[in-house]
């Protein structure tokens, strides 16, 4: 008895000291969960909810209550994956499922992430120039080679925190709410009484709001981010093989994942209250970049919220390359059964840094050719789309199955919220291709 609780206390977060003050025991819940949230609210997605709230000013921030269990589902999900068994979903999709199926899924995550990348690099390049003026590509490069360079040479045991300070970029966009005029009357209304329109352009906005919160990149680096978690540990390993483990840790990937998403769909709705309350309301309807909001934003809000815009447009793209290029890494790495994970040193997984390289190296190629950043990203919401179903059903599907997860198969809440977020995932898919071309 004394050996099991010796070894619950060295495990990580949840073995925390019970003296330590509460905040700082909490803060410890968080990690995987939390950067994955963070990481949802890139550049790319900024512009996606920053058209929401131009296009339908605050008539459509119902829609991040109304996914956000669907989105924590999913997440914990994918963060139960990989706590459990002790490989990401790549690899179990490799030692469980048809290679049919794993290498397509992994192919067309490397295309949609490099894209992604692509997109971010150009917005955050553009977010320098609005704020100290000079070259868009100069800054670019310089940014993204940072992020390879950080990923490479910092183990993952210190990049991980370096994320988790990142995420205290995403507190622009609520402080830029507080540098505008909010009608709360109209914002309370549209968040918790929406009026509901089945046009084509309200279906084609949610379709987007939709899959830039639930997308195929975020699952897989939940789930690798929990690998690593117990591969740094030597008392940590896949509750499969220590059960013992399986309360502290369910409990802390749920908090962690609760709090992630949910700070995630709060920085989401304050970038289309802030966008709703000024440039709808000035009759700026049409967002195509993050960039161009927040340059749109100085003459409607002043300086201070152009400024809080754009510094949070390249803070929350550093949080995001490594996700991007490290999720399609993992994946690659996973499916063909190289060493992966950024705890690792360059020398012991080749391929793994040379994916993150060459898909970051792409992604600032693409941004020398005549690259449409709105054409990229309807691509990009394509290809995760077309990705994202047939993936939750393997999600689901693996996580209910005993030869995968041994005795931790979803419980009856998580299976049914699980489905749920799949079906409605399909049906987003399905009206995507509806829409296409309207």
């Amino acid at each position: 008895m004394r050996s099991k609780k010796n070894l619950a206390q060295r495990i990580r977060k949840p073995g925390s000291p019970k003296d330590e003050p509460p905040p700082r025991r909490f803060l410890k819940l968080l990690g995987p969960g939390l950067v994955t949230g963070a990481s949802d609210d890139d550049p790319s997605g900024i512009a996606t909810y920053s058209q929401a709230g131009a296009q339908h000013g605050y008539g459509m921030l119902w829609t991040m209550l109304f996914v956000y269990p669907l989105m924590v589902s999913i997440q914990e999900i994918s963060a139960r994956i990989g706590r459990v068994t002790g490989n990401g979903i790549a690899g179990n999709m490799r030692r469980y499922y048809s290679r049919w199926l794993l290498y397509p899924v992994v192919f067309m995550l490397l295309i949609a992430n490099t894209i992604n990348l692509a997109a971010d690099l150009s917005a955050m390049g553009a977010a320098v120039k609005l704020l100290i003026g000079g070259p868009v590509h100069l800054y670019l490069v310089l940014l993204a080679g940072i992020s390879v360079v950080m990923q490479i040479r910092i183990p993952y045991s210190r990049y991980a925190k370096i994320l988790r300070w990142l995420c205290l970029a995403l507190f622009t966009y609520v402080a830029t709410v507080f540098t505008v005029r909010i009608d709360w009357s109209a914002a309370l209304k549209g968040t918790f009484l929406p009026n509901l329109k089945f046009d084509g352009r309200t279906l084609t906005m949610f379709i987007a709001v939709l899959g830039t919160t639930i997308s195929p990149y975020l699952f897989f680096w939940q789930a690798a981010g929990e690998v690593e978690e117990v591969n740094k540990h030597e008392a940590a390993k896949p509750l499969k093989h220590a059960p013992e483990q399986a309360p502290k840790e369910t409990q802390r990937i749920a908090w962690d994942t609760y709090v992630g998403m949910a700070f995630s769909n709060l920085v989401a709705f304050f970038i289309m209250l802030t966008v709703a309350a000024t440039l709808h309301q000035k009759g700026t309807t049409e967002i195509e970049t993050a960039a161009q909001a927040a340059e749109a934003l100085r003459p409607v809000a002043g300086p201070f919220a152009f400024f809080l815009f754009a510094v949070g447009i390249v803070g929350t793209g550093m949080l995001a390359l490594p996700v991007l290029a490290g999720s399609a890494a993992y994946a690659v790495g996973e499916a063909l059964r190289w060493p992966t994970g950024l705890e690792r040193k360059a020398r012991e997984a080749k391929g793994f840094y040379a994916v993150i390289t060459v898909a970051t190296v792409i992604g600032i190629i693409l941004n020398f050719t005549p690259m449409d950043p709105i054409k990229a990203l309807i691509w990009t919401a394509v290809i995760n789309g077309v990705t994202a179903a047939p993936l939750m059903v393997l999600m689901m599907l693996m996580t209910t199955n005993r030869r995968v997860m041994g005795q931790f198969t979803l419980s009856p809440y998580l299976r049914i919220t699980g489905w749920l977020a799949t079906l409605l995932m399909i049906a987003a898919t399905v009206g995507l291709f509806a829409t296409w071309g309207r």
